[in-house]
């Protein structure tokens, strides 16, 4: 376990420490003011059927083509799911009942913008630009009254998600995150409805892939391959970065709500050895967390969700488009035991939404609204009205935790 952080240690770091004054460090008490909660937000559309293939799904191999894997190449979950091969910290933790998925999963925008999606998950709002503040920002806000509840962003920048009225603190841990990796994606939205340079940008970004891909080695994605190697470098970065936060938040007075970007999972090409990388880091993340908590870790739950998933079916660069459902991830060991969370559509043709995406099941407002309200004990009526205004329609999940 990391050795306890001080405040110099805190200030070496880097981390804003607005939340380090004597009033925040003024103990709450009861069981809630133990909770904590940490919102990973995997930016560029996180192909959920590669995080949990449906290997016992029939229509899935014809669907992914290239990019299938086999029921002996993903770690089983049950008779129909698995976990992609590099999320081992995940599957360990689901083998003990503390992680879970939402196979179907995705927010009430349907638009398949980077923007705009972002902006509905971060806000919270029932439809793009719906609100000016973030949900964990409102949810901060709300509890104020109760009790006093820090919130912590992992990144160069405050996400949309924990900007509002109440001020929170930030860290950027540097090259723990990489940041270029969300280029990309801001350009791609914008020159989206450019007749010219919509199409030249995306040929360029195959182009490269497959130019990386060829550097490596690697053939081009005509047929099932392996995943490269993760680097490794890397994954010590992301866990060196998951564990400093664990460190932050079971400090005296520290965060007990953070929020954490990664970027780069916008695979339009050569998806196979760039989601492999992704999720590897993303593993390596919650791995640090888990350690850097722990016996925290029992107090903790960790949402991972993304703006909107991929297409069912394969490209013909070995990469997927912009789509609708992904997979969400619950872990944390204040998590019930269980099976999926929500239901499974199915990859029949007719259960395909527009015919191209995973039909979402799951509104990913529901998800929030049960942790909030059964782990962090926000009020049911507020996150009605104040936390997630216009969601009648996305009920509060039960029994998770």
């Amino acid at each position: 376990m990391n050795a306890p952080l001080n405040r110099r240690a805190l200030l070496g770091l880097g981390i804003s420490v607005s939340f380090l004054g004597t009033q925040a460090f003024a103990a709450s008490e009861g069981d809630l003011a133990k909770k904590k909660l940490v919102v990973v937000i995997c930016r560029g559309g996180m192909d959920g059927l590669s995080v949990s293939p449906p290997v016992g799904d029939p229509d899935y191999a014809a669907l992914r083509g290239s990019i299938a894997m086999r029921p002996d190449q993903v770690l089983k979950l049950d008779d129909t799911f698995g976990l992609h091969p590099e999320l081992k910290t995940v599957h360990a933790l689901a083998q003990q009942g503390q992680a879970r998925i939402a196979p179907a999963i995705a927010s009430p925008d349907r638009a398949r913008s980077h923007f705009e999606a972002q902006d509905v998950l971060e806000t919270g709002a029932a439809g793009v630009y719906g609100a000016e503040t973030g949900w964990l920002n409102r949810t901060l806000e709300a509890l104020a009254p109760v009790r006093k509840v820090e919130g912590l962003s992992v990144g160069t920048t405050a996400p949309l998600i924990l900007r509002g009225k109440v001020q929170a603190a930030s860290w950027s841990p540097g090259k723990g995150v990489d940041e270029t990796a969300r280029l990309p994606t801001l350009l791609q939205d914008l020159y989206k409805t450019d007749p010219l340079l919509g199409p030249a940008f995306a040929r360029g970004l195959e182009t490269e892939t497959m130019a990386q891909l060829a550097m490596t080695g690697m053939a081009a994605p005509t047929a099932p391959m392996a995943a490269p190697q993760p680097n490794r470098a890397g994954s010590e970065a992301a866990r060196k970065l998951g564990s400093t936060l664990g460190g932050f938040m079971i400090q005296a007075g520290g965060p007990q709500i953070a929020a954490v970007s990664l970027d780069g999972f916008d695979t339009h090409a050569g998806q196979a050895g760039q989601i492999a990388t992704r999720l590897s880091y993303m593993d390596a993340v919650l791995a640090g967390l888990h350690t850097g908590l722990g016996a925290e870790w029992k107090n903790t739950v960790v949402v991972v969700v993304t703006e909107f998933g991929r297409t069912a079916r394969v490209n013909g660069t070995g990469g997927t488009d912009h789509g609708t459902g992904s997979t969400g991830l619950i872990l944390g060991g204040a998590l019930k035991r269980g099976g999926i969370v929500g239901d499974w559509p199915t990859l029949k043709q007719t259960a395909l939404f527009e015919n191209r995406d995973t039909a979402p099941t799951l509104d990913m407002r529901g998800l929030f609204k049960g942790v909030l309200a059964d782990h962090m004990g926000v009020d049911r009526t507020i996150l009605e009205k104040q936390v997630f205004p216009d969601s009648a329609g996305a009920k509060a999940m039960t029994g998770l935790v």
